[in-house]
């Protein structure tokens, strides 16, 4: 396997850069692509949490390891590029299941060493700092000396390296760094394109103002909950819904029932995972003798969401759509 890239470190001033703030207007903001640098037709040059990735040419033979990596490639017509996936949270939506079934399953969930290697592949990419440890599929600088590139969604780096916020203009400058990374930033434009059309559309017809909401991730004893600078926060944002934990910073947090009880929401959102699905929530909401004396239990008033449009990426925009269009069947629009 031939070492087409450079992989290192580099100061964080030059990582900020590329992570502006939230704009006024998510839909009129252009995704931001300060970290992507080609200077030549083949040469790509990706900032990625905190380390300079840089290939002589787009990646052929990629791996995804996350939902939200796969659908990133998928969105962007890149599936051509992919020589294995892994790691499902939900179902893979039907636009893309014809592109995803093209792929070889190499896990259900991250792969051993041994079969991820047995994929030769240039190009990993993950979206959480999880996938490239020991217990995955080896650490970056294990496997940058292995001639295999990596990228980690600029939203889920690890610890002691600034991730990305989260904004829409954040969302899309990822697609256009996937896209370059494989060879596909046409695909990414034209995605991007559609997407900011898409919001536009759910901003222009938000059936959420005035609603306050919590958003139950996951948990039972103490409630996972969407926070104040995440992926939840964004999709409320959006439909202009107010989140009960605004507050609370993060993108995801422990909650607590007693603030929720007291805050009584009109609406709970309700994620979808395979590993915590939406039934057995709704079921555990209602069973509690406490819980479900709140007005959205006893009236039904839940948003089912995906998992996966919950979180920064591809799948986000149809986030936004679902929990507006969940709203508005609430409201009997």
């Amino acid at each position: 396997m031939s070492h087409r890239f450079v992989m290192g470190l580099v100061v964080p001033a030059t990582l900020l850069a590329g992570c502006a703030g939230a704009p006024e207007d998510p839909v009129s903001s252009e995704p931001s692509s300060a970290s992507v640098s080609q200077p030549s037709a083949d040469r790509v040059e990706v900032t990625n949490c905190g380390q300079k990735i840089i290939l002589d040419k787009p990646a052929t033979r990629a791996v995804t390891l996350n939902q939200g990596a796969t659908e990133d490639v998928l969105a962007i017509n890149g599936a051509s590029n992919l020589v294995g996936t892994a790691y499902l949270d939900g179902e893979i939506p039907a636009k893309w299941r014809k592109s995803y079934d093209s792929v070889k399953v190499l896990a259900k969930e991250y792969p051993s060493k041994e079969t991820f290697l047995a994929a030769k592949p240039d190009l990993a990419l993950s979206s959480f700092s999880s996938a490239f440890t020991d217990k995955a599929v080896g650490t970056r600088d294990e496997l940058a000396k292995q001639g295999i590139a990596t990228y980690i969604s600029p939203f889920g780096c690890p610890k002691g390296t600034k991730s990305a916020e989260t904004t829409w203009g954040n969302v899309w400058k990822e697609m256009r760094e996937v896209g370059s990374l494989i060879g596909a930033r046409d695909g990414a434009d034209t995605a991007i394109t559609k997407q900011h059309e898409y919001l536009r559309d759910v901003t222009t017809h938000k059936h959420g103002t005035g609603t306050s909401i919590v958003w139950f991730d996951s948990g039972d004893k103490t409630p996972f909950i969407g926070a104040g600078n995440g992926g939840p926060q964004l999709l409320m944002d959006a439909v202009g819904a107010k989140n009960v934990f605004a507050d609370v910073d993060g993108g995801w947090a422990d909650g607590s029932w007693e603030k929720i009880v007291a805050s009584d929401p009109d609406v709970i959102v309700v994620a979808d995972a395979k590993w915590s699905t939406a039934k057995d929530k709704i079921a555990y909401l209602k069973g509690d003798p406490v819980l479900k004396q709140m007005r959205a239990v006893k009236e039904n008033k839940f948003v089912t969401v995906p998992f996966s449009q919950s979180t920064p990426g591809a799948e986000l925009i149809d986030g936004a759509k679902t929990l507006n269009d969940g709203l508005a069947e609430i409201a009997g629009k």
